[in-house]
Order: C-alpha cells, then sequence, then structure tokens
C-alpha cells in the first residue's frame, strides 16, 4: 500500500523533499567514510541524496521500491536507480557506506530486523550505516501510508541486537522542509568483525550506558 502511494504521488512527493537541505546529516555521515567510496542508497525517493553523493565524488548505487520515484530518482541523480524493496539487496560486503534516509521507517518491526540484517551484509567491514526514523514509537498509518516510529532508546535497542554493528551516534534533528515540525531520530553504526562487548549491563541499553540524550 505504501508503494502504490509514492506511484502515485511522485511528483508532488519529489517536489516537497528534492530541495531539502540536510548538508548536516551528509556530512556527519562523510566523515566516516573514505573519498570515493561506494555508498548504497537504500530508499533514495527522489535522488537527492544520490546526486549529492556523486558529485562528492562518490560510487552510487541507488534503489527504491517505487516505480515512479525509479524514473525520477534516474532522472535526477543521473544515474540509473534500481527498483528493489529491501528484502531483495543481494549484496554482499560491496559498499563502505550505506545511507538509509526516512526509508526504513516503512518497514515494520517483524520485519525489521531481517532488513537491517540485508543492509549490514551489503556492508564492507568497517562500513558506515546511517538511518532514520520519525520520532515517536510504534506502528501507525497515516494517509494511506505506513509507519515504523522510533525513539533513541529503542533505536538503540534495535541496532544493538545486530551484533555486527557497533553504534557511533544517535541523534535528534528537525524536518528541515518548509512547515514541517516533525522531528526525527538519526543512527551512524559501524559494521565490525565480531560483536564487541558492552562496555556496561547489556548490549541492549548501549544507548542509556555510552552518552546522554541531545
Amino acid at each position: 500500500m505504501t508503494s502504490d502511494w509514492y506511484d502515485r504521488h511522485a511528483q508532488a512527493f519529489f517536489e516537497q523533499t528534492v530541495g531539502a537541505d540536510i548538508a548536516h546529516l551528509h556530512e556527519r555521515f562523510f566523515a566516516h567514510l573514505l573519498s570515493g567510496g561506494s555508498i548504497l542508497d537504500a530508499g533514495c525517493g527522489s535522488g537527492r541524496d544520490s546526486k549529492v553523493f556523486i558529485e562528492r565524488g562518490y560510487r552510487v548505487t541507488a534503489i527504491d521500491a517505487s516505480e515512479a520515484m525509479v524514473r525520477l530518482a534516474s532522472t535526477w541523480s543521473g544515474i540509473p536507480v534500481q527498483l528493489m524493496r529491501f528484502e531483495e539487496i543481494p549484496w554482499q560486503s560491496s559498499f563502505d557506506g550505506v545511507w538509509a534516509c526516512a526509508s526504513l521507517l516503512h518497514v515494520p518491526r517483524v520485519q525489521i530486523s531481517s532488513v537491517l540484517i540485508k543492509l549490514v551484509d551489503a556492508l564492507v567491514p568497517s562500513g558506515i550505516l546511517y538511518v532514520s526514523f520519525k520520532l515517536g514509537w510504534g506502528e501507525r498509518h497515516s494517509k494511506e501510508r505506513f509507519f515504523n516510529d522510533y525513539d533513541e532508546e529503542e533505536l538503540a535497542v534495535l541496532l544493538t541486537l545486530e551484533e555486527r554493528l557497533e553504534v557511533i551516534d544517535i541523534f535528534k534533528s528537525i524536518d528541515v522542509r518548509p512547515g514541517a515540525r516533525q522531528q526525527w531520530v538519526n543512527a551512524l553504526a559501524r559494521k565490525i568483525d565480531k560483536p564487541i562487548a558492552a562496555s556496561c549491563g547489556e548490549s541492549a541499553v548501549f544507548f542509556r550506558c555510552n552518552q546522554s540524550k541531545p
């Protein structure tokens, strides 16, 4: 149903999001990547971020589950965006970074762990994962779209349950689109070769143990 919504509203969504300036998020991501590395833009939407990555000299592969968004993103970014759902991702140890900006928020909680495994599989060792969700908690439907919201602590739990990830940072941000009041929760994590011990208590309480809320 959510993909159908994007197919029907692709042009309007493109116009609402393609000009959003999230350079502050890009720079946090770039800070952990080698120049000229490879990035998977997972759920690329308008292709806004793929275009920025290409202009910064990165090698980009972009996917989206909406056929209409794929066409628009391909034109905007200048690369052939692939029509693909998260569960269809085939790559293994192929990317220095995976960028999942406002895209995993459409994955139900019953599926989110298996999708996260796919994204981590696609990363090379020490590769960087970026994800963002609308700030909140639980699943909901809004205007024919499904959303899976997280707060900071719940996102920390989700990421630390994937033992190949080391959480670098979890932080909040504000929607930069004109008139938008939405808050977002963002995370950066690194793929590690083997699990690391939590610094205090269980790994699922990483967030409470190792950093304070912004």
